[in-house]
């Protein structure tokens, strides 16, 4: 039973690298590499390499440049993450260096390339994510970083990186639009990305401030059939008690819980905010959110156990 699991794990694991490698490459060897800008990352630097001197395969560069990243943050990152990083590196390589060369890469707009590249990028990173794997490179660079400077967060780091990367694109390529280009991409990448990893999940949380809560609960459930949680509140003002009604919906059944509290309450004050991910009966499993914070989640636990010198 365990062996069949491993293998069924294993199998999916070698699925999502295979798409996530082929919708990450054309988005670097395809639409980036014809367009005249660097995205960020390892992969970024690679193409501006390769741009220059035109002798390494794009693919065969970036894992080169991943080699001595590897060495020096193999033991802050640990044996699993790596292993699972390198086989995705290897798939990646793969595939842009022999596949996508038989294919026409996009040699038109580069307004219209740097953006389809961010696409397929962000795709492909997000689904090489979900599996706990990743590309390498700037992903171990951060992580390393991340342990040296607990107080910076990874989205600083990131972003310091990707842009020294798409500044560099401007003497590399001999125009200022290829940093414009570059920040495009950078944007369409992190947009696509974040929408397959968590706009999955994404929906509405309705607060919602009443005296008549167990009412506008039930006309909820009659309503779109979801569940909500009453909270006895307090306002610092008035000091009056109320009740606050709590419930978690999709983005389509919104509009049906806000009509129906202000069917029973038309004072009622309804607060809407948005949420990333939403777990639990009737939205996600809590497997899903265990797949998706699998890289994150591993490396931060390990971080943790691991005792300080």
């Amino acid at each position: 039973m365990e062996k069949s699991k491993h293998r069924k794990e294993l199998a999916m694991d070698l699925l999502f690298d295979l798409i996530g490698s082929l919708l990450f490459g054309m988005g670097v060897y395809t639409f980036a590499s014809k367009a005249g800008f660097a995205p960020g990352g390892i992969s970024g630097v690679a193409l501006l390499i390769y741009h220059v001197f035109k002798v390494v395969p794009i693919g065969t560069l970036t894992l080169l440049l991943n080699v001595p990243i590897i060495l020096c943050t193999y033991k802050t990152l640990g044996k699993h993450f790596f292993i699972k990083s390198m086989r995705t590196m290897v798939i990646s390589t793969l595939i842009m260096d022999i596949l996508l060369p038989m294919l026409p890469a996009y040699e038109g707009n580069r307004l219209l390339a740097a953006l389809f590249s961010g696409i397929f990028m962000g795709a492909g990173l997000a689904l090489i994510y979900m599996r706990g794997s990743s590309t390498g490179g700037a992903d171990f660079v951060i992580h390393a970083a991340k342990k040296k400077m607990p107080h910076v967060s990874f989205g600083q780091i990131s972003l310091v990186m990707d842009a020294v990367i798409i500044l560099l694109g401007i003497p590399v390529f001999g125009d200022i639009d290829s940093a414009l280009y570059g920040m495009v991409n950078a944007f369409a990448l992190t947009i696509v990305m974040d929408k397959i990893m968590y706009g999955a999940g994404s929906g509405k949380l309705a607060l919602i401030i009443t005296n008549y809560g167990p009412e506008i609960s039930r006309a909820i459930d009659r309503a779109v059939e979801r569940g909500s949680t009453l909270v006895d509140v307090t306002g610092s003002y008035s000091g009056e008690h109320r009740f606050m009604v709590v419930c978690a919906c999709s983005n389509s059944e919104v509009y049906k819980v806000r009509t129906a509290a202000h069917a029973v309450d038309h004072k009622a004050m309804v607060m809407i905010c948005e949420t990333n991910e939403v777990f639990g009966e009737g939205f996600h499993a809590p497997e899903v959110q265990e797949m998706i914070h699998k890289v994150m989640g591993a490396q931060t636990k390990k971080e943790e156990q691991t005792p300080q010198k």
